[in-house]
């Protein structure tokens, strides 16, 4: 558009200095030619855009906006019209507890009164993006601005609404993933309306106040030592089966030795002792006793 004024002005003057009087009337030709062609190459350049990938261009005409897009590439558009560029790709809005984690300086962390009376604190991630054909309607509606005036009010809102429903040790816990499903449902609905697609909803940390903590971790301590001490008393108890099954093993055996062995194989047993003792190299036997019983062999080497 710019070039169309010089061009315009330059066209003008040649128009202006086309007077036999004046010493340089001569140039009046040159001077319109070159006025004539900055107009055409600003009408050119005004009349082609190009749009980067990932982007698509809103036309506004004199306040209106234009309900068509323009695709990436060039395009040829009427040169008194105003294009607005409108990013299409995937986008995150963070909220951290942590300073110049997420978008905004500071905490920014989201802070919710859970259904029993405590404040947790949830920091996460939104992935979302602009639906192309609904740019226009955005531009129209809410402006380039949108994150703040639609994702992040939206997100936090509904994050509040919905953790009232919970416990806070059940928001930690169990229920963490429950709950980001829920939002995630309703946050996609109002993000539809207002022509954004939520991608994903990623709670990043969930933070319990202290007093919470502390009677997690205690909670977890004692469940590790009811653990420990049952795993003491089952091996204690295997022991004693296995001392049990050895005492019995041993009674039954001497039962079944004692039932099964006759007089006469016990006195067989001692006299093949008795020989023994009595081959062995250097040594003294005494032989002491007599009669039915079996005789008392002293040896000494």
């Amino acid at each position: 558009m710019f070039l169309i004024v010089i061009g315009a002005i330059v066209l003008i003057a040649g128009f202006a200095i086309n007077t036999p009087a004046l010493a340089f009337a001569k140039f009046s030709r040159p001077v319109k030619t070159i006025g004539v062609i900055v107009m055409v190459v600003g009408f050119l350049t005004a009349c082609i855009k190009q749009i980067d990938a990932g982007t698509v261009g809103v036309q506004s005409l004199f306040g209106k906006v234009s309900d068509g897009i323009l695709t990436s590439g060039l395009n040829f558009v009427n040169p008194l019209v105003e294009v607005e560029p409108i990013d299409v790709k995937t986008q995150n809005y963070t909220m951290s507890a942590v300073r110049d984690e997420g978008d905004k300086e500071g905490d920014d962390a989201i802070r919710v009164l859970t259904s029993d009376g405590l404040e947790v604190i949830v920091d996460l991630t939104v992935l979302y993006r602009v639906i192309p054909t609904e740019a226009p309607k955005i531009l129209r509606e809410i402006g380039p601005n949108y994150q703040d005036k639609i994702v992040r009010p939206v997100t936090r809102t509904r994050i509040r609404d919905n953790a009232v429903n919970y416990e806070a040790v059940a928001l930690y816990s169990n229920k963490r993933q429950q709950f980001q499903d829920k939002i995630f449902q309703q946050i996609e609905k109002d993000f539809k309306v207002r022509g954004l697609l939520l991608e994903s909803l990623l709670i990043r940390n969930i933070n319990l106040p202290e007093s919470v903590k502390k009677t997690i971790e205690s909670k977890i301590n004692a469940e590790q030592e009811s653990q420990k001490m049952q795993f003491v008393l089952s091996k204690e108890k295997q022991e004693a089966e296995r001392k049990r099954v050895e005492a019995q093993g041993i009674s039954d055996y001497q039962k079944i030795i004692s039932e099964s062995l006759t007089d006469r194989q016990l006195q067989y047993e001692q006299i093949k002792a008795q020989k023994e003792l009595a081959t062995s190299p250097n040594a003294k036997v005494v032989i002491m006793g007599g009669g039915k019983g079996v005789p008392v062999i002293l040896g000494n080497q």
